[in-house]
């Protein structure tokens, strides 16, 4: 774990004269989360003040230092996200949270709720993705005193949620990047992007670019393979080493 991890600025979504938001980033994987620091510092308004590899650490960074929010990955080695949350809920810490989890069952979102959940990201997103959804916890946070009446308070809780999906780069879409992310976690060894195309059904190029979408975003990486003859063949491989 490591303080002073990221850094971000008073100006932007918090408002110049509001302290930014301070974040720790809760994530196993040492490349996601030296990413989501990456991303946090560049959302103005908010510091990574922080991070995190196991929940026993988060623990222990609260314990010592104050929080606003956790960017929480919902599979850790040691516990479970929410079950995390509802510890530090029993401990007086009032930090909210954004999840963090390629998983989908609606059931694990309705219990997050009462536990300070107050947006979910799935896996795996882009810089924009995390963007929006930092800027309207902004503005969620910024909301303070006594609610005139029912139209402010559902303007407050709006603010929480999305217009719409996130976009991704142009180009891509979501189901085929659905595919091309279980295809190369499938792929223990990696995946050319030539093996890749094959295998979901696209063109080679086509799978070049979410290859590299998800190198972008810290979620694979890439190596040169050397053969007999010719250049060397980019091999991408999934960055985690347990399926999420």
């Amino acid at each position: 774990m490591s303080e002073g991890a990221g850094s971000g600025t008073t100006g932007g979504v918090a408002g110049a004269a509001r302290p930014p938001i301070r974040v720790l980033v809760v994530e196993d994987d040492p490349v996601a989360a030296d990413a989501h620091v990456m991303y946090v510092g560049r959302v103005p308004g908010f510091v990574a003040v922080g991070k995190a590899h196991t929940g026993a650490e988060a623990r222990r960074f609260l314990d010592r230092a104050p929080v606003d929010l956790l960017l929480l990955d919902l599979h850790l080695p040691d516990v479970h996200g929410l079950q995390l949350a509802r510890t530090l809920r029993a401990a007086g810490h009032h930090a909210d949270v954004i999840a963090v989890t390629s998983a989908r069952d609606l059931a694990v979102v309705r219990e997050g709720v009462s536990l300070g959940v107050v947006q979910y990201v799935l896996k795996p997103f882009t810089f924009a993705t995390l963007r929006d959804r930092l800027v309207r916890y902004a503005e969620f946070h910024a909301a303070a005193g006594e609610a005139s009446g029912q139209d402010e308070v559902d303007r407050a809780l709006a603010a929480l949620r999305a217009p719409g999906p996130a976009s991704l780069p142009k180009g891509l879409s979501g189901p085929t990047l659905e595919r091309v992310t279980v295809a190369l976690r499938g792929g223990a060894e990696g995946l050319t992007a030539t093996a890749l195309a094959e295998a979901v059904g696209i063109s080679r190029i086509t799978a070049r670019r979410y290859l590299e979408h998800l190198v972008d975003t810290g979620r694979a990486e890439r190596r040169p393979q050397y053969g007999t003859v010719g250049r060397p063949e980019l091999v991408y491989q999934w960055v985690r080493s347990e399926p999420r």
